[in-house]
Formats: C-alpha cells, structure tokens, sequence
C-alpha cells in the first residue's frame, strides 16, 4: 500500500506515526506527525503511487539534509522505495510571514531583519548547490526562540515542478517580494491570495513608498532593487540573494536594547542568548569553497564575505535583545520598542520591565474542587526554585481532554503584589501536545467563578519544551495561572495523559 493512502495513527519506518494530514495535492500529502523515538513532533511527506516527481523530490531532500546553517529547516530522514516513500523534516514552530502581516506590516526595520538572515540563509544553500524557487510569506517564520526559519528548500519546488534558468535570480526576486509583503502588508503580485495584492502602475506594483507611509528610503530602495522595479540612475536591479542581505545589513541599524532587558540574565536567558549566537555563526561563517557542489570562484562570490561578517556583529546584538526583536515584530505601526518613545517626555515615567519572582505557587484545580489531590500542589514550588523534578498535573486516562471529566487545570504562581505582566517563559515536558492559556487575576479561590473572572493574556497550542509567551492584552493581578486546557500524552504510557512545568520565568512590572 503506498503511503499516500496512510490514515493517522500509521507507523512510517517503525518510528514515525502520522496524526494529521495538513495538504494533499498532485500526488504528495503532508502531515503532522511524531517521532516516537524521540518524542518530537515532524512533518513528513508521503507520495503516492507512480508519483512523477518523486526522484526530484527524493534527491532535493537528501541535498537539503546536508545543509549545515540552522535557520534552514532540517531534513531528518528520507525514505526512496517506489510504493513506501516519504521525507521527514523538522516540524516549523512560529508564525510566518504571513501570520505577522495579516493585521498589517511589519515594523520596518524589524521586517527588513527577517527577510536579511533569510537571505543570508538562502546564500549558503546557493553555495551548496540548492536553491528554493519558490518563496511565498508561508515559506519564513519567525520562531518561538526568536530567530528566522526558511522551509522547504529544494523540496517544495520538486513537488510542485518548479524549474529556472537562474536559481539565484528567481530567489532573488522571492527575497524581494518578502521584503516588500513585510514593509507594506501588501503582496506584490496575483499569485497569493491570502493576502491582498499590491496595487500596480504600468503592470509593475508601485514601489512600498507609494503605498505605505513611513517606509524608509534606503529599504524602498532596497526592495525595488530586489523586485528589478524602475529605481534611481545607476542602481542596478540584485542578481543574488547575498546582494540582498548586504544591503539589508548595512541599512539597518543595531539594536538598542533597553537597561532593563540588558539585565535579563536570569534562569536561562543568557545561556539561550550564547546557544543562539554559538549555532548562528557557526551556520553563518560557512562560505562556497571552491569545488564544492555549487562553488563559486572568488571573484564571483560578490560581497559574500562583507555580508557574514556585518551580519554576524548584527547578530549578536539580535541575539543579545531576542525578546525585544520578536517585540518589534509584532507591534502595530506607529508603536515604539522597549525604552524608546515618541517624545522624550513619555521615556522617562514608564516604569521597567523586569522579572518578577512569584514567592510561592500550587495547583489550580479550579473545576474539581472536592479533588483532595488538588493537582499536586506539594510539587508545585519546584518550578520556582529550578528542581528538575518539576510539577506535573494528575494522570488522566483515555483523552487529552482530562479524561472528558472536566475542562482544564492549572499551576498558581503568587506574585509579590499586583503586577502587570508582559511575557510569562515556561519550560515544559518535551512531549509536544498541550494546549495552553496564560490568565491572571486577584484571587486563589478554587471556583469556576474565580477562573472565569480571570483575564487570559496569552496562549498557545501543541506547545512543549521553552515557550514565551507574550502579553496580548494588558492585565494587573496579584495571581498568575498557567491553565491547561489540552493534556499532551504520556511518553511510554498509552492512553494517558499529563502535563510537565519544569520552570517559570515572569516578566512585568510592579506597582
């Protein structure tokens, strides 16, 4: 039976059990799966039968296995037999592109540092001889750990049968439409109707000047380059993606990280910061050696080697401030970052951000009261205090929905006094599957009346491991409550399931 007709719940190479298929089309489909070995979730393609593509596909993906820079999603495994073939590949975690646009553009800076390590990506798998071809604003995310993700190199223009005479040019001009999608919230072209298109003149979309006020000249510039739009005298159309991110590198300007995120080294953060830095050079400083797959001669690699080392000092100060970035990228228009204002008579009453230790913390089982488990709260302070033994709600047999006996729990932090929060990071287990909502209120009373008067700030789905969430809506309390309304399963044990916190780390100000 070709894997193509695979329903969930089928093991692929012993391993890979298939739960949700998210697209089929012409011959392919794509799930949603775990690794049951590892306990992760992947994304896996299978094909059917006397699929035409299927070598292309095969072979794109083993290239892509080799690429080394970790903002290319990974390919894990790669399966050719005829009648059983798949690919598995990293599962993409973050919002792309066109999640951060759908309520308008990009802070234009903060859009032209996506779109810039896109393109410094997409130059190291130029050089190892691979190519995307097709790059659309659900091809770049921005992750959780904030940093950028590109999917589907080589492989998504094998299943679709996308071919070019000049790779580059073609991502070049991919590269371009993203910068334009994130400075103007606009596509710029017919070919993607999930976001509006940009408006034309002369068959040519208008330059992101024209159609969004308060872009800066130098990205317009940029932009229109990279899309081989009329421009100034003497400024010649990009040819390659690492022209694109020299260019975005030098326009854009370091990082102000505000005192109070410079201080931020507590309970992990500078650790992530170096193991994001650490794996980002690494990635970075590998350049086209010459007869390599792809190589070019020096003469033809053109600002290769301005551009990782500009990009490797901008990245440092990213990675230094990430929490600030991935601020930048979700702000509305018009907002100012972290220690900035519009007028520096506001900068200095705003009080700072900073973390907030909550003194104590226990079970939340606000919908089962008479429960004299009341979710393990004798656990509960271990979060605060980094003991690897954690907290964990109670098992729950035969649905993630707590047994189908009620409609969530949660793990209560008490907090010095009324606060107002602004990112909550929690560690979780690493079995992918909670569904998770950040509230906070004035009251430990263990009623649906409590709960309900709670105000939820944040959320998340599927999530595990370290996730931040960030404020969406402004809220002061002095409780804050990690409310789980999905359990993931219990690695090992089927039919059951639990949720794991290992640690908490509360951001906000307090009165």
């Amino acid at each position: 039976m070709s894997t193509f007709t695979s329903e969930p719940g089928v093991r692929l190479g012993g391993r890979y059990r298939l739960e949700d298929r998210l697209a089929a089309a012409g011959g392919w489909s794509a799930w949603k799966a775990i690794d049951e070995i590892l306990a992760r979730p992947v994304s896996v393609f299978t094909f059917a039968s006397g699929f035409p593509r299927l070598e292309q596909a095969v072979t794109a993906a083993r290239a892509a296995s080799r690429l080394t820079d970790t903002r290319l999603t990974q390919v894990f495994d790669v399966e050719d037999s005829w009648e059983h073939a798949y690919i598995v590949l990293e599962w993409p975690v973050g919002d792309t592109l066109a999640d951060l646009v759908a309520g308008g553009a990009l802070e234009p800076m903060a859009g032209a540092r996506m779109v810039a390590e896109a393109a410094e990506a997409l130059s190291a798998a130029h050089a190892a001889g691979l190519a995307h071809l097709c790059l659309r604003p659900d091809a770049i995310r921005w992750t959780t750990g904030g940093g950028v993700k590109v999917t589907g190199v080589g492989i998504d223009a094998a299943l679709a049968g996308v071919t070019a005479d000049d790779p580059e040019l073609t991502d070049t001009r991919g590269l371009g439409r993203l910068l334009y999608t994130a400075l103007t919230g606009l596509w710029p072209g017919p070919d993607y109707p999930d976001l509006p298109s940009a408006p034309e003149a002369d068959g040519q979309p208008r330059r992101p000047r024209q159609v969004r006020a308060g872009v800066p000249a130098r990205l317009d510039d940029i932009a229109s380059r990279a899309l081989a739009l009329p421009g100034r005298d003497g400024q010649e159309p990009f040819t390659e993606p690492a022209e694109v991110a020299a260019a975005l590198v030098a326009a854009i300007p370091p990082v102000q990280i505000p005192p109070a995120a410079a201080q931020r080294g507590q309970r992990g953060d500078r650790r992530d910061a170096d193991r994001t830095v650490g794996m980002r050079a690494a990635s970075a400083s590998r350049t086209p050696v010459l007869g390599e797959p792809g190589g070019r001669p020096p003469a033809q690699r053109r600002g290769a080697g301005r551009t990782i080392a500009v990009t490797l000092l901008v990245l440092v100060v990213i990675a230094g401030a990430s929490a600030a970035a991935l601020h930048l990228l979700r702000k509305p228009p018009g907002h100012h970052p972290p220690g900035a204002s519009s007028s520096a008579g506001h900068s200095s009453s705003a009080p700072a951000v900073g973390v907030i230790t909550p003194t104590t913390a226990q079970g939340f089982d606000a919908l089962n009261p008479g429960d004299a488990g009341n979710e393990n709260s004798s656990q509960a302070p271990n979060v605060l205090d980094n003991n690897p033994a954690g907290w964990q709600t109670q098992q729950y047999y035969n649905s993630p929905f707590f047994g189908n006996l009620k409609a969530g729990t949660g793990l209560l932090l008490v907090l010095p006094g009324p606060a107002k929060i602004s990112s909550v990071t929690v560690t979780f287990g690493q079995v992918p599957g909670a569904n998770v909502e950040i509230k906070v209120g004035n009251s430990t009373a263990r009623t649906k009346s409590n709960l309900d008067s709670m105000t939820t700030i944040a959320s998340g789905t599927d999530v595990f491991g370290t996730k931040t969430f960030t404020a969406r809506r402004a809220a002061t309390g002095r409780y804050l409550v990690i409310w789980f309304t999905k359990l993931p399963p219990l690695a090992g044990s089927p039919n059951k399931y639990m949720a794991q916190v290992f640690n908490v780390v509360i951001r906000g100000t307090t009165n």
